[in-house]
This record gives structure tokens, C-alpha cells and sequence, in this order.
């Protein structure tokens, strides 16, 4: 039996749009978060904080790589 494994081409044409998706998304749930706050208790708060800020962590890491897909696409 003969494999085939070889690995696709790398398609980064449409990257930008899936990781302001990502970002749109993750804006969102920070959002939604920040509302289900208002009605947690002390602890429930602490880790929606937590997660909130590895939430705006991953914001600024989308968004920089945004900047690197844009750049890699002039190129292009």
C-alpha cells in the first residue's frame, strides 16, 4: 500500500479575515464576560478576570500576527 503524504500547499490568502474573525470573537466573549461578572460572586469573578485577561493576551497576538499576515501578503 502506497501512501500519499504530501502536505498541502500553504494557503495564507484569506489568514487576515479568519483572525479578525478570531478577534471579533474573542471581543465578544470578553464582552459577554464582563456582563455575567456583574451577577458572579468573589471567586466567579477572579477567574473571569483571569480568563479576561489571557482573553485581551490573545487579542494583542491575533492582532499582531494580522499585521504579520498583512505584511507577508504585500509581499506576495
Amino acid at each position: 500500500m502506497g501512501y500519499d503524504n504530501k502536505p498541502n500547499p500553504d494557503d495564507r490568502s484569506d489568514n487576515v479575515e479568519k483572525l479578525q474573525d478570531m478577534v471579533q470573537d474573542t471581543i465578544q466573549n470578553l464582552e459577554a464576560a464582563h456582563e455575567t461578572m456583574r451577577f458572579s460572586s468573589g471567586e466567579e469573578k477572579e477567574k473571569i478576570k483571569a480568563k479576561n485577561k489571557r482573553r485581551e493576551e490573545a487579542i494583542e497576538g491575533m492582532r499582531q500576527e494580522i499585521k504579520d499576515e498583512a505584511e507577508h501578503n504585500k509581499l506576495d
